[in-house]
């Protein structure tokens, strides 16, 4: 126990601590999953190998979570049918996604592999974050469709969507705030944006904590990664929360989608995957990657919204797509034309 100590006090258990306490606030304004932001921050730190850190990780959202969680069910939003097929599906894949994968890599590669998997994970959900937005600009442009409390649950498919999703989220630990929540509005697009929220996070619980469970049983848990993770991505989410409606929305989604590429092509290189070459990374080529997203993420944007009859720049803004109290404006027979 005086080794743990010794070891929480380490500058790694202070820059753990610092990295979970701002992704925690980023996840506290904007209700971006953690995972997708915390695992790659902690392997470009290099406080473990990746498949400890997706273990940790993993434990410390079903912490975070339950709190937010607890919120929603005890407003009501979370719609618990949808939530059970959801559960259904997530839980079995996401324990037997770890040994999956275990099973047909070599323990030599597991690493790179892994750190692959994760790089097109943070892809797709920089993918799927980037058409949320759109279907929602869609929805707030064309008036509709309304917020359904209790739509009519398809339950092949959406046990279908738990499956891919506890897959992803078992051996990546990223993917249950946005790939899923995506395939939630595609499948239910009448679905308020609370009870979306809501309903993603209490599927969340059971499909982390099997994820947890399956990872700690191969890979353990490092107490000393974890300890300090909880730390600060507790108090970094409650703070995120507090200062959200004060804090410009549109600047931090851009933002999101520009990291989450550049860290998928960072992390597809770490990892060597061939297209990018395995003998050396190619760190001018992740710098000219966010450059170019940073310059084209607005400009198409804008291309968007002007295809659906609105100025390139202006109301709605980002935040606004998302407030589910935020009334939609109807197009116009002029607005079609």
């Amino acid at each position: 126990m005086s080794d743990l100590l010794l070891e929480l006090v380490t500058l790694s258990a202070l820059s753990i601590l610092i990295a979970g306490f701002v992704v925690g606030i980023v996840v506290g304004l904007t209700g971006m999953g953690g995972g997708a932001l915390m695992t790659p921050a902690l392997i470009f730190l290099g406080v473990g190998d990746t498949a400890t850190v997706v273990t940790a990780d993993l434990t410390a959202a079903a912490v975070y979570k339950t709190g937010g969680a607890v919120v929603h069910a005890r407003e009501g939003s979370p719609n618990l049918k949808m939530a059970k097929w959801l559960v259904l599906g997530s839980v079995p894949t996401a324990l037997a996604g770890p040994h999956i994968l275990a099973w047909f890599t070599d323990p030599g590669d597991l690493d790179d592999v892994l750190k692959l998997w994760i790089g097109f994970a943070l892809l797709l959900a920089a993918a799927t974050y980037a058409l949320r937005l759109y279907i929602n600009l869609r929805r707030v442009r064309a008036g509709g469709p309304s917020g359904d409390p209790d739509p009519a649950i398809r339950p092949i498919p959406t046990l279908l969507v738990g499956a891919l999703g506890g897959l992803l989220v078992g051996i990546t630990s990223v993917g249950s705030g946005s790939v899923i929540m995506i395939a939630l509005l595609m499948l239910y697009p009448g679905l308020s944006a609370v009870r979306l929220v809501g309903t993603d996070l209490v599927q969340a619980i059971p499909l982390v904590l099997a994820a947890a469970i399956s990872n700690i049983a191969l890979h353990g848990l490092d107490l000393a990664l974890l300890l300090p993770l909880i730390a600060g991505s507790v108090p970094g989410t409650i703070l995120g929360s507090k200062i959200a409606p004060r804090v410009p929305q549109s600047f931090i989604r851009r933002a999101i989608v520009v990291v989450l590429t550049m860290s998928g092509v960072a992390l597809l290189d770490k990892a060597g995957w061939a297209p990018l070459g395995v003998e050396e990374t190619h760190p001018m080529l992740i710098a000219g990657v966010g450059m170019v997203m940073v310059l084209l993420v607005p400009l198409i944007w804008g291309f968007l919204r002007k295809g659906q009859g609105l100025p390139m720049f202006g109301t709605p803004t980002v935040a606004e797509l998302e407030d589910p109290s935020f009334e939609p404006t109807p197009r116009t027979s002029a607005d079609r034309r």
